[in-house]
């Protein structure tokens, strides 16, 4: 079994790119996962898709095909060639798998460094894969350890002390072009987690904000929420407001624009539009006092987020690194061949200390001890046959982890005893740091 992932973020693909690999149904993320477990040497599978990346997080018998085998489906599905997608993705296997998957939850592989949504998108699609029966014991471990990992990144540093966003950096952007959004009216469509975000900061900022949403009762829902100066509009209004108003913050899960050149009107005041959705609300417009901005125009303030917590990040890094090498450890540990050698070896030295004894007692004849040695062995080897059989394929049940752990114990064997992994290197996680 190994560990592998593809990687498209903002740091290989742009984001036309990443809107034709995005997954904005859960039909569509069932389907593709259905399609990549489906080859013989995929056993398991995530996809992580939010607006900065998409990751392709697997558990394979082997890499090469598996790989060739993915690249396929995402060529089919967006429409991008397999020649093009190569180039473009990062591949991480085994150690590097972990490492980058552990880096991405703890917020260090984002647009913004620190920002919180991540672990929470990620618990999201790895329970939708669990629940689909695309995922399993191999994906569970590795997940549940990424979410440790962030969570110990997250106690021991400051990184995510001021928690940000790809929404509140737009709403920084536009506090910079506009001075100060004291009593601006600013347009927020969708009623997700982004839209929500990006109303509450510009709600902390002393703007209003008007939520338009294609369901109302749920923007109804957030204005409850927020509170003081926000305010629901139906969707039918969205051509009125975006014409209205000099802000507009978009982030909703279409898959297609939903702000089109023809709802735009001329207006002679300055209009700024936030588009903070992958794939984007918002077309291109004709009129050179719209101001659009995309995920990938605000580097300016990421880059100088990445400046003020570069120090964070360098200890953040090493807790990274530290737990993958535990984790391994701790798969080693699991691992049931160490345990069927160290059970067989206690049997072996408790057999011969008896033999030893009854040699000795004069139970048995010194020069039978060779041939008796021998029908113990025999002995214990059909004895251990069926357990090894059952044990060898342990690791594919979801309670794998417990029976593991349950034989350890009653055999009282100390992880400490079983053989340690070899030295792991990082060379495809440490040109990230």
């Amino acid at each position: 079994m190994q560990y592998m992932t593809l990687s498209f973020t903002h740091k290989n693909t742009d984001i036309k790119t990443r809107e034709k690999l995005s997954f904005n149904s859960e039909e569509k993320l069932y389907n593709v996962l259905k399609m990549i477990i489906n080859h013989e040497n995929i056993n398991e599978a995530v996809i992580l898709s939010t607006c900065n990346r998409v990751e392709v997080i697997t558990s394979v018998k082997e890499c090469k095909e598996s790989l060739m085998f993915i690249f396929s489906i995402l060529s089919h599905i967006s429409g991008i060639s397999k020649e093009e997608l190569e180039n473009r993705a990062d591949v991480y296997d085994n150690a590097g798998a972990i490492h980058h998957l552990f880096s991405v939850c703890s917020s260090l592989d984002s647009l913004v460094v620190g920002e919180t949504q991540i672990v929470g998108q990620l618990k999201s699609t790895f329970n939708f894969s669990l629940k689909n029966g695309f995922c399993g014991p191999k994906l569970r471990r590795a997940m549940q350890q990424c979410f440790k990992c962030a969570a110990a990144v997250r106690s021991s540093t400051d990184i995510s002390k001021n928690p940000v966003s790809v929404s509140s950096v737009a709403v920084a952007k536009a506090k910079d072009l506009l001075k100060s959004l004291d009593g601006i009216n600013a347009v927020v469509v969708g009623a997700g987690e982004m839209s929500e975000l990006a109303a509450k900061h510009l709600l902390s900022s002393n703007a209003n904000v008007i939520i338009i949403n294609r369901n109302y009762e749920n923007a109804l829902s957030l204005v409850k929420k927020l509170g003081k100066n926000s305010f629901a509009q139906p969707f039918s209004n969205l051509r009125e407001a975006v014409n209205k108003y000099p802000l507009v913050f978009s982030a909703t899960g279409a898959p297609h624009a939903i702000i089109t050149n023809d709802m735009v009107e001329a207006r002679v005041f300055e209009r700024y539009w936030f588009d903070i959705a992958v794939p984007r609300d918002i077309e291109t417009c004709r009129f050179e006092n719209v101001h659009i901005y995309a995920v990938d125009d605000l580097e300016e303030i990421v880059t100088k987020n990445l400046a003020l917590r570069e120090e964070q990040a360098k200890t953040a890094y090493s807790i990274v690194r530290q737990m993958t090498t535990d984790f391994f450890k701790w798969l080693q540990a699991l691992s049931v061949d160490p345990i069927i050698k160290e059970i067989r070896n206690q049997a072996k030295e408790s057999a011969l200390n008896e033999l030893d004894k009854a040699v000795k007692k004069g139970y048995i004849q010194s020069e039978m001890r060779e041939s008796v040695e021998k029908i113990i062995h025999q002995s214990f080897n059909a004895f251990l046959h069926k357990p090894t059989i059952n044990l060898k394929n342990v690791l594919e049940l979801d309670e794998s982890d417990e029976i593991v752990r349950s034989l350890q114990y009653f055999f009282d064997i100390k992880d400490e005893q079983l053989k340690d992994i070899s030295a792991i290197k990082f060379e495809n996680s440490e040109k990230n740091e």
